[in-house]
């Protein structure tokens, strides 16, 4: 258990990390190799394409980015907990935390006591709940945006670069293999290289983060958290489905599918009991 909750926050230190530092690099990509090479017009300096592309990734990230700050600061921890409970013996929940009452979860990882909790996010370092699912949800949906649109001008930029050619489905499938053993003989140049690596990790956080996204959607509407269905815990919302995504997303919706704002109403406090 000691050994278990050590990887735990070993992840949830270095996971933010790894996000910021691949956030880096994409945009390092992108205004450094991508758009000038794919989008360069002879004899001038700013074309239409470049400052379209340009808007659309800087606008993809600071989304991105937004939502990710605004899980952080809206934190689903309770305010009302002046006692810092003790999981039992024979609790049932995962090492991470512990379920109380009234849809309340101490996570180990926060040290704090959690409202509708869903999940911890090591990415985030903090617990999803009620109050961020929204954020976390945007942040999810720009995240898979920014990846795939980079991992689409990541193939055109070896295409115009390097002559790949991509007409072939089988080229990416074989693309790793082939370029990992052509670096290590030297036949090609490290950036190609890294290049390649970048579009895999790109097509997997990608696919990740919008299969993940729609998971959580699924279960906003549902009015069922992830920890619930982990527990085995099927719940019959005595809401619709419509009352369910307006509880998380807020009567402004529209807004906050295209900005980082707050589209629900602070609570001033939370109804959960101070004692189970």
């Amino acid at each position: 258990m000691y050994i278990r909750m050590f990887k735990l926050r070993l992840l949830n230190a270095i996971a933010p990390a790894y996000f910021f530092t691949a956030t880096i690099v994409t945009f390092v990509l992108h205004f450094y190799f991508f758009i000038p090479t794919i989008f360069k017009a002879p004899g001038v300096s700013l074309n239409g394409a470049t400052l379209v592309h340009s808007a659309v990734i800087l606008y993809l990230m600071l989304n991105a980015l937004g939502n990710y700050m605004m899980t952080i600061r809206d934190s689903a921890e309770s305010t009302n907990e002046n006692v810092i409970p003790v999981c039992s013996p024979d609790c049932p929940d995962k090492v991470d935390a512990h379920y109380l009452l009234n849809g309340r979860h101490f996570c180990k990882l926060c040290k704090k006591v959690i409202l509708k909790r869903d999940h911890h996010c090591f990415f985030t370092g903090n617990c999803i709940g009620n109050r961020n699912m929204r954020y976390f949800i945007m942040f999810c949906i720009y995240t898979s945006c920014i990846c795939l649109y980079s991992l689409v001008l990541g193939v055109a930029f070896l295409t115009v670069e390097y002559s790949i050619s991509f007409e072939n489905p089988l080229t990416f499938l074989t693309l790793l293999p082939l370029s990992t053993g052509c670096f290590f003989l030297g036949t090609i140049p490290g950036l190609q290289f890294f290049l390649v690596l970048m579009l895999y990790v790109w097509l997997g956080i990608g696919l990740t983060c919008a299969g993940f996204c729609l998971q959580q959607v699924l279960l906003v509407a549902r009015g069922q958290t992830w920890c619930q269905l982990r527990r085995g815990q099927l719940v019959e919302s005595q809401h619709s489905w419509r009352v369910n995504l307006s509880d998380i997303f807020g009567s402004r919706w529209v807004l906050g599918l295209f900005l980082p704002v707050q589209t629900v109403e602070a609570p001033m406090g939370d109804t959960s009991h101070k004692h189970d």
